[in-house]
């Protein structure tokens, strides 16, 4: 396993697919709020997900990743960092 991040064109395709989930369960969410017979309780609550999962998608979408948890079997320090214990030219 690698700590590097994927690529942009897969972060991009995996925003892309939840967004596009989360309208999708907003979509259902209207058209049953218009179509079925149902108590008053259920359409408020058909209703209330028409209106704010396009909120929760788009933050969501926006959303960074969440990075993996460090290995612990991982020292501290980065790949960029000079050892201690080398010398620089000119030091």
């Amino acid at each position: 396993m690698t700590d590097a991040r994927p690529s942009l064109s897969e972060d991009i395709g995996r925003r892309e697919r939840n967004y596009l989930i989360k309208m999708g369960i907003r979509l259902i969410c209207l058209v049953l709020a218009f179509t079925v017979p149902a108590p008053l309780p259920v359409k408020i609550l058909l209703f209330a997900g028409a209106i704010f999962l396009p909120y929760v998608a788009v933050i969501g979408a926006n959303a960074p990743q969440k990075q993996p948890p460090a290995d612990p079997g991982m020292t501290g320090t980065g790949q960029n960092e000079i050892p201690r214990h080398r010398r620089e030219i000119g030091s």
